[in-house]
C-alpha cells in the first residue's frame, strides 16, 4: 500500500473508549426538559457575553450595585474593573465568605443586608439542604414566602434597605450608576416594578435581573406583565430581565 493510499484508510486511536450515544427525548417531559436545558444554556451564553462587554465599559469612578453578592463571583468581576462596587447579601454565611474575598479591596463596600421596597427587617428564609451544602444552598436563600424547597422554619433575621430609595440617593450624588445586577430570589419583581413606576431607569446606565417565576406561581403574572412593559419601553441592553 502507498504512503497515499495509507493516508486515506481511516485511523483508529487505541486505547479509547468509544463514547456513548445519548438516547434523543420521546416524552413530552423529556421533550420540554431539553428545550428548559437549551434555553438555560442559550441565557448562560448571553449572560458570560453580557458580562464581558460591561466589564469592559467600566472605568475607575463609575459605581455598579451587586444585589444578591453571595460569594462575589460577580463582584469580583466587576471590582477588578476599578470601578466602586457596592455589593449587597443578606445571608449572614455568604456575607463571611464576601468578607473574607474583599477584606483588601478598597473599591468594594459590602452591606450585609436585603434589598427590597421599604425599610425595617425580615425573615431571610433558607433552602432546606442548607445545613449539608451552605455553600451552594445559600444563592436560594429569599425574603419571599412561598419559594420552592424553602424551609421557612429555617430563617434568619435580616436588615431591609429600600432600594428605590438607594438608587436616587446614589444617582443624586454621582449622577448615574453604571450598571445594577439583581439576583435576588424573588425579591426583584417589587423593586423592578418600583424603579419602572418611579421612572429610575433613566440615570441607570444598563441592570440585570434574574427573575424567579418558576419558584412562585402566584407572582407569574406580575412578573409576564412586567416583562412586556420592559420590553415596550427599554433596550434589551438597558434593562434585560434574562440574568441567569
Amino acid at each position: 500500500m502507498t504512503e497515499p493510499d495509507q493516508a486515506l484508510e481511516p485511523q483508529v486511536k487505541k486505547g479509547k473508549k468509544e463514547k456513548s450515544v445519548k438516547a434523543l427525548p420521546t416524552t413530552p417531559d423529556e421533550i420540554e426538559a431539553l428545550i428548559r436545558r437549551q434555553k438555560r444554556n442559550q441565557r448562560k451564553a448571553w449572560a458570560e457575553g453580557y458580562m464581558t462587554a460591561i466589564t469592559a465599559m467600566l472605568r475607575p469612578g463609575d459605581l455598579v450595585m451587586d444585589c444578591g453578592a453571595n460569594m462575589g463571583v460577580v463582584t469580583e468581576l466587576l471590582a477588578a474593573t476599578g470601578a466602586d462596587v457596592l455589593a449587597y447579601e443578606p445571608d449572614p454565611y455568604a456575607f463571611s465568605i464576601l468578607e473574607q474575598k474583599f477584606a483588601n479591596a478598597p473599591n468594594v463596600t459590602l452591606v450585609n443586608a436585603a434589598v427590597g421596597v421599604g425599610t425595617g427587617t425580615i425573615r431571610l428564609m433558607r433552602a432546606d439542604n442548607f445545613g449539608d451544602n451552605p455553600d451552594g444552598a445559600s444563592v436560594k436563600s429569599t425574603i419571599l414566602d412561598g419559594g420552592r424547597r424553602i424551609d421557612a422554619e429555617n430563617a434568619v433575621e435580616v436588615t431591609l434597605l429600600d432600594f428605590p430609595t438607594l438608587v436616587r440617593e446614589q444617582v443624586a450624588a454621582r449622577g448615574e450608576i453604571a450598571f445594577i445586577k439583581m439576583d435576588i430570589e424573588g425579591a426583584e419583581l417589587d423593586i423592578l416594578e418600583a424603579l419602572d413606576r418611579e421612572d429610575l431607569f433613566t440615570n441607570i446606565r444598563a441592570l440585570v435581573a434574574e427573575t424567579h417565576e418558576r419558584k412562585f406561581k402566584d407572582l407569574r403574572d406580575r412578573y409576564k406583565a412586567l416583562r412586556e412593559v420592559v420590553a415596550a419601553k427599554y433596550p434589551a441592553g438597558k434593562v434585560n430581565l434574562d440574568w441567569i
